[in-house]
């Protein structure tokens, strides 16, 4: 049923039509690539999460399920929303790529149960793909480091044979643009911890700069600031610290509540918004994000924590990272300058 204004002569009609358009087969779909294609599929399985019990999240046509599965309560509210999507995917037409479902199990003296999606079980897996960075049981980023920086050798390395200029104003954009991004995504998840780590990285970054001319004289310090660049550990600190600000001001609050805590103390001598830290019994959930940042925000200027708005926020960090001498010293410290 559809309502249609119409006028006439001077007059305000409104037609009643009760007429509905015949099936017709559709032959062809939208281009892949598309944005219009991954909005029609958002709109299709809107309705998936319905009635599911556990953790759901769902990026495009990757769906998440988590839930805690130390007692056999937690078993079988995972098993039920499995159930649950087996069922709408039944109803709907359409079916889960059972080759790309795969089960991680987390925390120690995980009992690894056997799920099942329909009739055929789940396979269990060690380290997983999420949205790039490859997570393992353990939680340990050492492996997606590596294959980070392979990639991005791979790629400095095209850079090198195809360019004869060594100019700053051909290498650094390039580097910028094709190579940096491999080397700094997912920070807030997989920001590298062990030195080890952090040295491969910056490796990668110490090989581009070295390809510039005019720069051999430098140190690798003094060439950053030369050409107004931060070290990668400064770069993933940033990152934190906008999440952090972000957070704070109310923008990630459907993320998770009291992921931070204000401190009750009025002794601020630098900084207005103290945040407390806190005191994780497991030493994996003390490499956390959230933990890590607690200590350098608390250590900002006043008048960067107490920004207007977020673009205030990013230019004020920045002047405060280039020089405050604590944040090299602690760096430093934890070994993540090389």
């Amino acid at each position: 049923m559809k309502l249609r204004k119409k006028q006439m002569d001077g007059m305000e009609i409104v037609l009643s039509i009760s007429l509905m358009s015949k099936w017709t087969p559709v032959t062809s779909g939208v281009l892949q690539g598309l944005v219009l294609g991954l909005v029609l599929f958002n709109i299709f399985i809107n309705d998936l999460h319905s009635e599911i019990e556990c953790t759901f999240s769902k990026f495009a046509d990757d769906t998440k399920l988590s839930g805690a599965d130390d007692a056999p309560e937690g078993w079988d509210a995972i098993q039920r929303d499995l159930d649950k999507l087996k069922k709408w995917a039944c109803v709907n037409l359409m079916r889960f790529n059972k080759a790309k479902c795969r089960v991680l199990h987390l925390g120690q003296g995980n009992s690894h149960y056997q799920y099942r999606l329909g009739d055929e079980g789940i396979e269990s897996s060690s380290a997983e793909k999420d949205f790039g960075a490859l997570v393992d049981e353990k939680l340990d980023m050492s492996h997606q480091r590596v294959l980070t920086a392979q990639k991005a050798n791979r790629i400095l390395g095209c850079i090198k044979k195809s360019m004869a200029s060594r100019s700053r104003e051909g290498i650094l954009p390039l580097c910028s643009a094709l190579v940096r991004p491999h080397l700094e995504p997912c920070v807030q998840l997989w920001s590298p911890q062990h030195k080890k780590d952090m040295d491969l990285l910056e490796w990668v970054q110490r090989r581009a700069i070295k390809m510039i001319q005019g720069l051999d004289h430098y140190s690798y310090e003094e060439r950053l600031r030369e050409l107004g660049l931060f070290s990668l550990e400064k770069r993933r600190l940033w990152g934190q610290l906008i999440a952090a600000f972000q957070y704070l001001k109310g923008a990630y609050r459907k993320g998770g509540e009291n992921i931070f805590s204000r401190a009750c103390c009025d002794r601020t001598r630098s900084n207005g918004f103290k945040l407390r830290e806190g005191r994780p019994r497991l030493d994996t959930r003390k490499k956390f994000s959230t933990i890590r940042v607690v200590k350098y925000w608390t250590r900002l200027p006043r008048e960067v924590v107490d920004a207007p708005s977020l673009e205030t926020f990013k230019a004020r960090l920045d002047r405060a990272l280039s020089n405050l001498v604590w944040l090299k010293m602690s760096l430093l410290t934890a070994g993540g300058l090389g």
